[in-house]
């Protein structure tokens, strides 16, 4: 799904989404300096179906998105989608927009010299990609419940090795936000021991709220924390899918609110973390979700 460009420009949205923001935060005591307010942070997207190139950017532009984790298939040079691809980042890259190859499932876990053969050398062949960025979310198999460790140790193994073979590119994971209650070897929290791995995470901390002990924000804490302790960085994802009527769901998804809105519990990130070490910016999900919203 693609979107029309909207008539006003990315800057003029952002000065209206801060503004807000700023009147939202004096109300809350949390005022932030004119030079933050000023300055909003990297925002990037996940891009999981196969749009125009030249729509998908044009896009981007208008949101203020400055990468894109496209959607990459296994086997990619004879997929059919390359010519695609490749299109894509051409037009991301004279537009200023970086993009990251996007792939990953739950069975690389236990087949981890499939996810090489089939997907990271071949992704990897292709020219003009800035990074990987790999969405595993091992605790979706059933060997989870069954052998946590045993899945936890081949997970680690596998982003080691997938950073081993990407060389200089970096790679980013996806981790739920819940990774730092779940030790590793030696008790490490899990999300610390995938910082130690990779260059950096974007924490599934989806809620449609910024502040409060549940919001996004909260959420995010402790990872975004070890991030900066490790001299990684970390990104605050954020969700806009439709995941079902139950709330539960629900309250994990911008679906049903306008971008409006949207851009308001941003801003609040954005203004509540400016200047803390490793914070990289927000992360939405997805293009779909995203394009799906009204004004």
């Amino acid at each position: 799904m693609t979107s029309s460009r909207p008539a006003r420009s990315v800057q003029a949205r952002v000065r209206a989404v801060v503004a807000f923001a700023v009147l939202t935060a004096a109300a809350l005591g949390t005022l932030v300096s004119p030079a933050q307010a000023e300055t909003p942070p990297e925002r990037v997207m996940w891009v999981w179906d196969q749009p125009d190139p030249q729509e998908l950017v044009d896009t981007a532009q208008d949101r203020g998105v400055s990468e894109l984790f496209l959607a990459v298939p296994p086997n990619v040079a004879t997929s059919g989608q390359l010519p695609r691809i490749q299109q894509t980042i051409s037009v991301a890259h004279a537009a200023g927009i970086r993009v990251s190859a996007l792939g990953g499932d739950a069975g690389w876990v236990d087949d981890p010299s499939w996810a090489v053969t089939n997907w990271v050398t071949p992704t990897l062949a292709v020219a003009g990609f800035d990074g990987l960025h790999v969405d595993v979310e091992p605790y979706t198999s059933p060997s989870w419940n069954t052998a946590r460790d045993v899945q936890v140790k081949k997970f680690l193994a596998l982003l080691t090795t997938i950073k081993a073979k990407a060389g200089p590119r970096p790679v980013e994971a996806d981790v739920p936000f819940w990774f730092g209650t779940i030790p590793s070897a030696k008790k490490v929290p899990l999300d610390k021991a995938v910082l130690s791995r990779v260059d950096g995470v974007s924490i599934m901390a989806y809620r449609k709220t910024a502040s409060g002990p549940d919001g996004s924000l909260a959420l995010s804490a402790a990872t975004l924390r070890t991030a900066g302790a490790l001299g990684k960085y970390a990104r605050v994802g954020q969700e806009t899918r439709y995941l079902g009527d139950d709330p539960t769901l629900a309250k994990q998804t911008f679906h049903g609110q306008t971008t409006t809105q949207m851009y308001a519990q941003f801003a609040l990130i954005e203004q509540a973390l400016a200047g803390t070490p490793g914070y990289r910016g927000i992360a939405v999900h997805d293009h779909v979700g995203w394009s799906g919203l009204a004004p």
